[in-house]
């Protein structure tokens, strides 16, 4: 199935300091791109993948499960570890849950991580069903495009929920809140206090529960859950690179000014 024009994922080659993004569920990478330019900009090496069963259509996702889509995560982020002397981990919504798990299960080689509206649970009393529903229902209403500005901003997202991922997903948050007690790094958390996607309640578990001493939260007063395209994204761009700076000082340092950015697609 042919990927849809602007989910492709993106990889630039910078310096030795890289970064990793991680796009939400029924998402893709559109979501993060302009963050994912902005560092690479700046000269920073930078991979957002696709992830299985995205960007596509949503019968695909209905075939996946959340050990395909931190697969993916996991061989990016020991590519780039491979490729750079430190690297840092970036999410949103599920993506922040990826970026956790990576954190809790590679230690010290997770440099910080950065989270936008974290996602730790499936909410409501239907999440209870799902074992049951998603045998019984296919799909339901997407979650795609929660995002405050008037002025045509899209995610590029399904407008379905496939249950079978859905109830994988559930049991994914559930797993990642018992290992939230490894992550020790530093840790830059980014929320929307008007978010109808990811409640207040998930930030405030991930906080709760994390090891990090280094912990930063800011409120973005200006957007909804999908911030990363919204009215505070330059603010989220800025403040994660300042993150990045403070603990990797010279990050981005040596790089050819206008160096041609590499992209390539996910042909899978």
């Amino acid at each position: 199935m042919p990927v849809l024009p602007g989910a492709e994922p993106f990889r630039h080659e910078g310096g030795e300091i890289g970064v990793l993004l991680c796009h939400g569920f029924t998402g893709c990478p559109q979501s993060l791109r302009p963050w994912a330019e902005f560092l690479a900009e700046r000269g920073l090496t930078v991979s957002l993948p696709l992830l299985p069963g995205h960007g596509t259509r949503w019968q695909d996702l209905q075939l996946t499960g959340w050990q395909d889509w931190y697969a993916e995560v996991d061989r990016e982020f020991r590519a780039l570890s491979e490729r750079c002397e430190r690297v840092f981990v970036f999410g949103l919504s599920m993506g922040g849950a990826l970026a956790l798990r990576l954190a809790a299960r590679h230690g010290d080689a997770v440099s910080g991580v950065v989270v936008v509206n974290p996602a730790n649970k499936v909410h409501g009393l239907a999440a209870h069903a799902l074992p049951v529903v998603r045998y019984l229902v296919r799909s339901t209403k997407g979650l795609a495009d929660d995002i405050a500005k008037d002025t045509g901003t899209h995610e590029l997202g399904y407008d379905r929920v496939p249950l079978h991922a859905a109830h994988s997903l559930r049991r994914f948050f559930q797993r990642v809140d018992s290992e939230l007690p490894q992550v020790t790094q530093p840790l830059l958390l980014l929320r929307s206090p008007q978010d109808h996607v990811v409640p207040p309640a998930d930030s405030a578990r991930v906080l709760s529960r994390v090891s990090s001493t280094d912990v930063t939260e800011t409120l973005l007063e200006r957007s909804y859950h999908v911030a990363t395209l919204d009215h505070d994204a330059e603010r989220i761009f800025q403040d994660s690179y300042e993150f990045i700076g403070r603990l990797a000082p010279g990050a981005g340092a040596g790089t050819v000014a206008g160096e041609e950015t590499k992209e390539t697609a996910n042909g899978g």
